[in-house]
């Protein structure tokens, strides 16, 4: 029995860190939709178009590749926008608060949409962004919602930055993702919701191997 992992919740949760952990435990494949996103985002900063120019965007897009390499542990997992290696510019600060508008776009998240469901056709996969649960794969047999208070997520997201060079102040993070959440769950096109069958875990006062742990167990369950 194949096993389809969705992992929701909004920015700096945890969602990443943690389906590429469990991507390790279970040996599944890790599909990475929020770099997708990013990717997307800075292919429109590079091609200098604006950030709300669907058509521009998605000419682009539909003639470009985004693939990943596997993580060494650790380390964040290598994106590609064709050949260039985009895992570091596609956590920079513009395009963090510009990703938003980008994955607004009805057309751009179609063509990410139908990427995505292609790579986990036939696989066990773990898969995390805002709506995997309720739009990518609706028929997931695990579906996760990570929450954690905003204070923390700042927190996180600034000693993440600390270790890449990227000096954000902690009060300007927080109201980032104060931001972020605001307008990742009132857009129009498929906005972040809690899957009516997913399973709620609140991050704010665990540890990364305590929510793997929890999530590995679910998995094995589901896949007897």
């Amino acid at each position: 029995m194949l096993v389809q992992i969705a992992i929701d919740g909004p920015a700096s949760a945890g969602k990443s860190t943690v389906a590429k952990r469990v991507t390790q435990e279970l040996g599944f494949i890790y599909c990475d939709t929020g770099a997708m996103y990013r990717t997307a985002t800075v292919l429109a900063k590079e091609k200098g178009l604006d950030y709300g120019d669907e058509a521009g965007i998605l000419a682009d897009l539909e003639q470009s590749k985004i693939s990943f390499k596997p993580a060494h542990p650790g380390e964040d997992q290598p994106v590609f926008l064709n050949q260039e290696d985009v895992t570091l510019a596609i956590r920079t600060p513009e395009i963090t608060n510009n990703v938003s508008q980008v994955s607004a776009l009805p057309k751009i998240r179609e063509e990410l949409v139908r990427q995505q469901r292609e790579i986990a056709s036939g696989h066990d996969i773990v898969m995390d962004g805002r709506d995997i649960g309720t739009t990518v794969l609706p028929t997931a047999e695990l579906k996760i919602f990570l929450v954690a208070s905003a204070a923390e997520r700042a927190r996180r997201r600034y000693a993440e930055n600390i270790t890449k060079g990227i000096m954000t102040p902690l009060a300007e993070l927080q109201t980032e993702i104060e931001q972020r959440d605001y307008k990742d769950s009132h857009r129009q096109v498929s906005p972040l919701t809690k899957a009516d069958d997913a399973i709620e875990i609140d991050t704010t006062t665990m540890t990364i191997d305590e929510v793997v742990e929890k999530i590995v167990t679910l998995a094995k369950n589901r896949k007897k």
